[in-house]
């Protein structure tokens, strides 16, 4: 279709000005004008002649009469409707030149509301889409609610046209009121069509327009009607996930992204898991009066999420719940919202406490792996030594497992309930080279170059065996692999002292053994000194480690 064809022509064989009243009267005959009673153009005469034939009242009836088109987007006889070229939403009025001036700027003047009202309704034809998203949804509806009223004024008005009551200064006094309105949301529309926002971004552009208009109260009043109507579907997206955990976006506005790539098994598996921080989170786009709120709305719902994957009933308080729908302003959203923050991280931390027993867990990570109850391992040293001795290729792992088993159940472990979660790993590299690989930690910093790391010839059991620990969800949100894998490091670190503690106190023993035999010389006598300092210490950074430090 030409962009410089007219919007709307209606067949005027079919529309002819009615006109009664105080205008139903003889018009005397002068130059370019019809004589008779009840004022009627014929359709097929009436095109033929440009307005200024007729006298300056017919004219004024003739304006008005298509005025009321106008603003109802529909062209007029004497007023057309044109396209800019080029230009997408642009709209010019056109009028005929031979129409009286002070007609032709009254014109003028109330083009601009026409202008607004074409662009609004299109905007509401285009919107109600299902594609465009519930936001523009709710949003046409309460403009197409305003567009009804606007209609009906100008069927009033026409109404009083037809009786002979209303003229062209009446008609510019009755449309001023809705000048500075239709022109703003005009405006927004405008704005919206071109940058095709949704969601979020047509909240912040009600919210934006509304504060550039804080001097017009009217306009203010009705924006903020506008914006709260568009926010009435996103607060229902919000009050699910705050409420409820889940996220129903069918279009993908709402401010929370979830990726359903990630699982939870991640945690337990993947050492660089990102699962806790990208299985949801924030996008770029934020209404902005929840941008303050933003992060406690994010974690409120992943402690509900949480909660909902362990299959625990949530019972939210029907107080609390119905206050979000009717939440009028920043302040009482951000108290719904807080005591929603309140009742689900209290709800989460008992149910971790109570349920799957949180403390009980870190405590027996505690006694085995930080060896704050080491009994145990002396046991396991002493009836595992010959299988540690080997390389780790013949170590069997289910012979280690089931000696510390046997160790558990032998000692004060045995007492311990989650003693069973306990298991036995055989690294394939020593302790420097698996450090080194961990980019995230210090001590790969002060290495000269983590990959010119050479392994030992020979390593064994001793250099490479760890214990692991079964960690299962919920839990696994703060005992995951990666803090799991830390635990291990500091394991292997304090198991090699044991195992240098056990060297140095049999090479003690065997210094004690010389000095009965009175053997002359000094070497001996040295060599006893240091292996008995090299004990004392570390028998103090044992100590140090395992009771002072943790």
């Amino acid at each position: 279709m030409d962009s410089s064809a007219a919007i709307a022509t209606p067949p005027w064989n079919l529309r002819r000005p009615f006109l009664t009243g105080q205008f139903y009267q003889e018009v005397k005959v002068t130059p370019g004008t019809t004589e008779g009673k009840g004022f009627s153009v014929d359709s097929s005469s009436g095109t033929d002649k440009v307005i200024g034939c007729y006298h300056a009242t017919i004219q004024e009836l003739i304006v008005i009469d298509d005025l009321l088109s106008a603003l109802l987007g529909i062209e007029g006889r004497y007023i057309s409707i044109k396209k800019v070229r080029g230009k997408e939403d642009a709209i010019t009025f056109q009028v005929d030149a031979s129409m009286d001036l002070a007609l032709q700027e009254f014109s003028k003047r109330l083009f601009p509301l026409c202008e607004s009202y074409i662009l609004i309704n299109q905007f509401v034809e285009t919107r109600s889409q299902f594609k465009t998203g519930l936001v523009n949804h709710a949003f046409a509806a309460a403009l197409r609610a305003l567009l009804l009223d606007y209609q009906a004024m100008v069927a009033q008005l026409e109404h009083q046209f037809r009786l002979g009551k209303l003229s062209i200064q009446g008609l510019w006094f009755y449309c001023q009121p809705m000048m500075g309105s239709m022109q703003a949301l005009s405006l927004v529309v405008k704005k919206a069509a071109a940058n095709n926002c949704s969601g979020s971004a047509v909240l912040n552009l009600l919210q934006s327009q509304a504060k550039a208009m804080a001097g017009d109260h009217v306009v203010r009043s009705l924006l903020e009607k506008m914006s709260q109507s568009a926010s009435t579907a996103y607060l229902r997206i919000l009050e699910r996930w705050v409420y409820e955990g889940v996220i129903e976006d069918p279009y993908g506005e709402f401010f929370i992204a979830e990726n359903k790539s990630l699982q939870k098994e991640s945690l337990t598996q993947d050492y660089d898991t990102k699962y806790w921080q990208q299985r949801y989170s924030l996008k770029d786009e934020i209404p902005s009066f929840l941008a303050n709120a933003a992060e406690t709305i994010l974690i409120t719902g992943k402690y509900l999420n949480v909660m909902r994957e362990c299959g625990h009933s949530i019972q939210i308080p029907v107080a609390e719940k119905s206050k979000l729908a009717i939440a009028g302003s920043n302040h009482h959203y951000l108290e719904c919202i807080k005591s929603a923050y309140d009742f689900a991280s209290g709800e989460l931390l008992n149910l971790v406490k109570n349920k799957y027993d949180l403390m009980g867990k870190l405590q027996s990570i505690k006694h085995y792996l930080l060896l704050d109850q080491g009994d145990f391992l002396v046991h396991f040293m002493d009836t595992a030594r010959e299988e540690l001795m080997k390389k780790p290729d013949e170590i069997s792992v289910e012979k280690l497992q089931s000696l510390l088993d046997l160790a558990l159940r032998s000692t004060a472990a045995a007492a311990d309930p989650c003693h069973e979660d306990l298991l036995c790993c055989v690294e394939r590299t020593t302790l420097l080279k698996r450090l080194s690989t961990l980019k995230d930690l210090e001590i790969s910093r002060s290495a000269p170059d983590s990959n010119d790391l050479e392994e030992p010839l020979s390593i064994t059991g001793l250099e490479t065996f760890s214990l692991n620990y079964k960690v299962r969800w919920p839990l696994s949100l703060v005992i995951s692999r990666k803090a799991l894998t830390k635990y291990q490091l500091i394991f292997r670190f304090l198991f090699h002292c044991k195992h240098v503690d056990r060297q140095l106190s049999g090479a003690w023993q065997v210094h004690q053994g010389l000095r009965k035999l009175d053997m002359q010389g000094t070497t001996v006598s040295v060599s006893s000194l240091l292996c008995r300092n090299m004990l004392k210490f570390i028998n103090s950074l044992l100590h140090y480690l395992t009771f002072e430090a943790s």
